[in-house]
């Protein structure tokens, strides 16, 4: 993988899962990584970076993330918005409410993809990119999925992704001309703590690291022509193709379709 030495990263939601992943592939490719999460010390955390506990739903905790991150560095390269809400409880009272229909759905459920989702996202993003714009350039990645263009789990899930595409597009729009990538990021199957504790259930055999994800942020954020791909949806199976580069297995997962998911 590409060295990042110099850059400057921030990572949200980073304390398990994809997040993790992301943040432990851009720390061992040079970059200095900053993460947040609501269950993380405010403390240096060998092979992540230095972690700051933050709740993204609370602005002004988030602000001074960015204060600390500009003071201490005077620049930011990335951001990876990864912090998302909803995917608590799915089990209330003994009865799994991820797949019910919309009008059997706890409302707390849509307030949590858009409060920790979607407007974390927008919050960070603000924030970012005004230190981005002062140096001309900058990486945004928003971690999305294919429930975005496909129904897959329930409606609260599929609008707050379709949010967030449309939170790439048109920032896209407005950061094209100070050199400001943004892009959706797609991982796919994704073997997380989560997805592991059911692994009984699944078939795994196109699955991915939740690493995997993170060196297709590195070879974003090291590709010279990365404003190409700005506003785009980027697949990270499909990136690991044009990049060249494979999951920690040594392997490279199929890149999925709209019809496969």
């Amino acid at each position: 993988m590409k060295t990042l030495s110099g850059k400057v990263a921030l990572v949200t939601g980073a304390s398990r899962g994809v997040g993790k992943g992301i943040a432990q592939e851009l720390f061992e490719a040079g970059a200095t990584v900053y993460i947040t999460g609501r269950s993380v010390d405010d403390q240096d955390i060998n092979g992540l970076g230095t972690a700051i506990k933050c709740d993204h739903r609370d602005d002004q905790q988030v602000r001074s993330v960015f204060r600390r991150i500009a003071d201490e560095q005077g620049r930011l390269d990335i951001l990876v918005n990864n912090a998302w809400g909803g995917y608590e409880n799915m089990i209330e009272g003994g009865d799994f409410t991820w797949m019910r229909p919309f009008w059997q759905q706890p409302l707390w459920r849509w307030d949590a993809m858009f409060q920790a989702g979607v407007r974390s996202a927008y919050v960070a993003s603000q924030l970012a990119t005004q230190i981005m714009i002062s140096q001309s350039s900058g990486l945004i990645v928003n971690i999305s999925f294919w429930a975005a263009q496909k129904h897959i789990g329930n409606v609260a899930y599929g609008v707050s992704k379709a949010a967030t595409d449309k939170l790439t597009t048109d920032m896209s729009k407005e950061l094209r001309e100070h050199s400001v990538a943004v892009v959706s990021l797609y991982p796919g199957l994704v073997r997380t703590e989560k997805v592991m504790e059911s692994a009984a259930w699944l078939d795994l055999s196109n699955s991915e690291s939740p690493r995997f994800a993170g060196r297709a942020v590195i070879g974003l954020a090291a590709d010279p022509g990365v404003m190409k791909r700005t506003g785009s949806v980027v697949v990270v199976a499909q990136l690991a193709r044009d990049y060249g580069f494979t999951d920690i297995d040594g392997k490279t997962p199929r890149p999925l379709t709209l019809e496969d998911v």
